[in-house]
């Protein structure tokens, strides 16, 4: 009888060494039952509550081929913790003529083993959201806390030693320009493109760009709201500006949203379709900028806008 083995473990408190485990229990397995172990199947970091495994997928679909006749696991939560993926999956094997085998759990193959099964695999999905649960609960009570739960940190903050958020002196003077230079008339582009030429960087390293801003200027944390998912604590966590800065910060922005359809009925570039760039003859479209509060107009080649392949220079409307 030919077999493979499908080993996982899951991202929360296991490592390498378990897949190792999981191997040596179902080949000393496979050996004592005459089971010729023809290939292994590995997902690492991976839960069973999900069926968006790529080795998995893989050993299914390798089930078409007749190869092999058993799949072994450790336990049948290696499997799936989820009944009704673990029917599926069961059912699709065996329309193959391939089973399932548990190396460390004796289930045999009459009536009873089928109850067993059942029970087996009712149990490692009760696991599975008994500990979702305890997770969401423990985080919950952190959120209540104003704690830090994990995820991207927002520049300007740091986090202290009891998982609190801490005004970061080196980075949240940045937070205060970007507000105060967009409420000063700056666009969001000119204050990265500024940012980018003092050399300061995002959180994670990289150079700042619209979106980085955009998001910046929205978000609630810098006037101290904590928030986590459903959770929204005024004053939990330190601001690093005020709420009067920041309000007028979202007027300006509500603005700008309105603004392009005004400007578009107020603009009128009637040489769109009509003007070709003259170095790599793409079309020219009409554009518009702001800089220093002043409102700029011009045509733009499409070549140099999307792909940058032309250096072409935009050329003002008038």
């Amino acid at each position: 009888m030919n077999g493979v083995i499908y080993a996982r473990y899951s991202s929360d408190n296991q490592r390498e060494e378990s897949i190792e485990g999981q191997l040596r229990e179902c080949k000393a397995f496979a050996e004592k039952n005459g089971i010729r172990v023809i290939d292994s199947y590995i997902d690492r970091a991976l839960s069973a509550k999900t069926d968006n495994r790529p080795q998995f997928q893989q050993m299914i679909k390798d089930s078409s081929k007749g190869l092999f006749d058993v799949v072994i696991v450790w336990k049948l939560d290696r499997f799936a913790r989820n009944r009704y993926d673990s029917a599926h999956y069961k059912n699709l094997l065996k329309k193959n003529n391939v089973r399932v085998i548990s190396a460390t759990e004796a289930i045999s193959e009459g009536a009873e083993g089928i109850i067993l099964e059942s029970v087996l695999e009712g149990m490692a999905e009760y696991y599975s959201v008994e500990l979702a649960e305890k997770i969401n609960r423990g985080l919950t009570e952190n959120a209540l806390k104003c704690k830090y739960n994990g995820g991207s940190l927002a520049l300007g903050y740091r986090i202290d030693s009891e998982q609190h958020y801490q005004i970061d002196p080196m980075t949240a003077p940045i937070v205060r320009e970007v507000f105060e230079n967009y409420k000063n008339g700056m666009t969001q582009q000119e204050i990265a493109d500024n940012l980018n030429n003092k050399g300061l960087r995002t959180q994670r390293g990289s150079k700042f760009n619209v979106n980085n801003i955009s998001r910046i200027l929205t978000n609630r944390r810098y006037i101290g709201e904590y928030i986590y998912k459903e959770t929204v604590i005024p004053d939990g966590i330190p601001a690093i500006i005020s709420k009067e800065l920041f309000n007028d910060v979202q007027e300006i922005l509500a603005k700008s949203k309105r603004a392009p359809a005004r400007h578009k009925a107020e603009d009128d570039y009637l040489l769109t379709t009509k003007l070709y760039c003259g170095k790599c003859m793409s079309f020219m479209v009409g554009e518009s900028g702001h800089s220093k509060g002043n409102r700029y107009t011009y045509y733009k080649c499409v070549n140099a806008k999307r792909t940058k392949n032309c250096d072409k220079k935009a050329v003002k409307k008038d």
